[in-house]
């Protein structure tokens, strides 16, 4: 009953960690985090973090994964397409996740960094899942057939993610906006 109950602390404690972490760096961005911030934000010395996550990286991948899974859960009512739009729209309320998303996509383009196989994969998931959605939308009629479903997923992934790194650039763009505006094109076209 003892391990019981030690194994299931470990998960809150864990649950705990990754909200603290999530809320760290979304007000610091990456960089300026370390892991003593990050420690002290869960209750925990540095060497406590470092029990449930071995490094400031593994931490991230885990809460940019944690992200992913509750984004996917709050759009279940929608298809992947309305969820993809609803989402861009949560994260300018979010300026310091977007933020850490944005730096962290980039540097993820070399492999060996901590978080190339999850962008790897997020990637390839929303473009199977976007593409999906597209092209049953266009077989229902609601969206023209005369350009290719995963070129327009591409499009509108690449489109987000750029406009993302404007807006934190410059807040005056709207991202939202500008991300319909495409989005009526295509289905326009």
């Amino acid at each position: 009953m003892t391990a019981r109950r030690s194994y299931a602390k470990g998960i809150a404690k864990r649950e705990e960690v990754l909200r603290a972490g999530l809320a760290v760096f979304a007000e610091n961005g990456y960089q300026k985090t370390s892991i003593r911030e990050l420690a002290e934000a869960a209750n925990l010395s540095q060497a406590g973090l470092l029990h449930y996550f071995g490094s400031k990286e593994e931490l991230l991948v885990a809460i940019l994964d944690r992200r992913e899974q509750e984004n996917h859960q709050k759009g279940t009512d929608s298809d992947d397409l309305d969820l993809f739009f609803d989402v861009v729209r949560r994260n300018v309320a979010v300026p310091g996740l977007a933020q850490l998303f944005a730096v962290m996509s980039t540097c993820a383009i070399e492999a060996s960094h901590p978080a190339h196989e999850f962008f790897l994969d997020r990637n390839e998931r929303l473009r199977q899942r976007l593409g999906d959605t597209i092209l049953a939308r266009q077989r229902a009629g609601e969206i023209t057939s005369a350009l290719d479903a995963a070129r327009i997923a591409t499009l509108l992934i690449a489109t987000a993610d750029g406009l993302q790194v404007q807006w934190l650039i410059d807040p005056e763009v709207e991202m939202s906006a500008v991300l319909d505006d495409l989005w009526t094109l295509i289905r326009t076209t």
